[in-house]
């Protein structure tokens, strides 16, 4: 056994626990610890990724955890770090989201060997619990004023918005949870987001209380940027690990896009990386920041991570094509295997054949929203093409057969980030 805290910590991944007790019960023996996911969409996204990767750290260090999805709580929805309620979803929804939720995990925990995860869905312990016996077996053990107290809900009952008694009650809800697995999985311990403490506090405080038994918790850092702004979300949505709602291309540019002081802190807790290893890249990278080596590392152990190495280098090829410099001649099969997940647009190639104004061009890729705007950038040579290092030449008024960097293909760049692969058909 390792000391599986200990390591959590050198990474980042612990912000409070109840009792630290907990680091020294890891380091004797092996211990049940528990997750839970709640199905309130068909994907989790880079949010839910540091408590999926605790998980597996526990695992690697010999523990057994515990993933459990929330298709019971999710018929309520988690008012913590919430400005407003939940939609509720319906009971065919839970169901669907449930099992994209389970395929998911899976990717990511080993469900074979000694200390094997376990997947588990609330719903088989809470859907048929009666009302009336729940109050009497569960809620006489919660105190008002204990409730009230709880961060998440004391933030949410100053809100506009409010909070209702659905809400309210999550929380006996999750307690509930951590005391059935407590006594029918010998689970000890449950971790989450620190956004999780008061409901995480509920269930230690409700074992104590109706059997006496030791339990403890532990919360993780929410995924923040350098700003500390909570991280998760693109202009185009949530940043997804299902590769259907957010392609391995779009995943790998969203790590290539962090800035350079989050290299480090991104490296150690988002990687199973040594961190020795992790030193030497951080190293590497503060010697030359213009080449980005940190956010490339970080962009391609990502991608591997959630999609696997096959599309990490799919997704590294891609980018190779669309920013590097100096682009050579390269084939329809080549940039036709990275076309799907990339920015892309089809043009008739008679218009090319024609010699197709820059400025249609542009338009036609949706690089820029006016022609006003096309001649600004043009202007200001913050146009490229197939990367050259030089801007558009100002004498070039139209792109022809010539221009092209494969048989019916070139890249179009609008100023460090925004790009676009044209494929000319007929």
């Amino acid at each position: 056994m390792t000391g599986i805290i200990d390591t959590l910590r050198e990474r980042g991944l612990v912000q409070d626990i109840t009792d630290e007790a907990l680091a020294e019960k890891c380091r004797k023996e092996r211990i049940t610890v528990y997750i839970g996911f709640d199905p309130t969409a068909s994907s989790l996204h880079i949010g839910h990724l540091v408590s999926i990767l605790v998980l597996r750290h526990f695992q690697l260090a010999g523990h057994t955890p515990l993933a459990v999805v929330g298709g019971g709580t999710g018929m309520i929805g988690d008012p913590s770090g919430r400005s407003a309620e939940r939609n509720l979803l319906t009971r065919e929804e839970l169901e669907e989201n449930v099992e994209a939720l389970r395929a998911t995990l899976k990717r990511f925990l080993d469900f074979d060997g000694e200390n094997a995860a376990v997947l588990l869905n609330n719903a088989d312990w809470l859907a048929e619990y009666r009302f009336l016996d729940f109050l009497r077996d569960v809620g006489k053990y919660f105190r008002l004023g204990d409730m009230l107290g709880k961060e998440s809900v004391r933030r949410r009952m100053e809100s506009e918005s409010g909070l209702s008694y659905t809400e309210f009650s999550y929380q006996l809800l999750q307690a509930y949870d951590f005391r059935y697995l407590y006594e029918h999985h010998n689970c000890i311990a449950q971790a989450g987001g620190s956004d999780q403490w008061g409901n995480i506090t509920a269930g230690t405080d409700y074992i104590r209380r109706t059997v006496g038994g030791d339990a403890y918790g532990m919360t993780t850092p929410l995924l923040t940027n350098a700003q500390g702004e909570k991280m998760g979300k693109t202009a185009e949505g949530a940043v997804w690990l299902d590769s259907e709602r957010f392609s391995p291309y779009k995943f790998y540019q969203f790590w290539m896009q962090q800035e350079d002081r989050d290299v480090d802190r991104f490296l150690r807790m988002l990687t199973f990386m040594p961190l020795e290893e992790v030193s030497a890249v951080v190293r590497e990278h503060e010697a030359n920041p213009s080449e980005r080596l940190g956010q490339r590392r970080l962009a391609r152990e990502m991608t591997a991570l959630v999609h696997g190495e096959a599309e990490a280098a799919k997704a590294e090829e891609a980018s190779m094509a669309l920013f590097g410099r100096n682009l050579q001649k390269m084939s329809d099969e080549q940039l036709r295997s990275i076309f799907p997940d990339v920015p892309s647009v089809r043009i008739s190639r008679n218009e090319l054949q024609a010699g197709l104004p820059v400025l249609d061009l542009l338009l036609q890729s949706n690089l820029v929203p006016s022609k006003k705007e096309a001649k600004r950038l043009l202007s200001q040579g913050g146009v490229y093409l197939n990367n050259s290092a030089d801007s558009w030449p100002g004498d070039r008024r139209t792109v022809g057969p010539d221009d092209l960097l494969s048989e019916s293909m070139l890249v179009l760049r609008a100023g460090k980030k925004k790009y676009c692969l044209v494929e000319f058909t007929p």
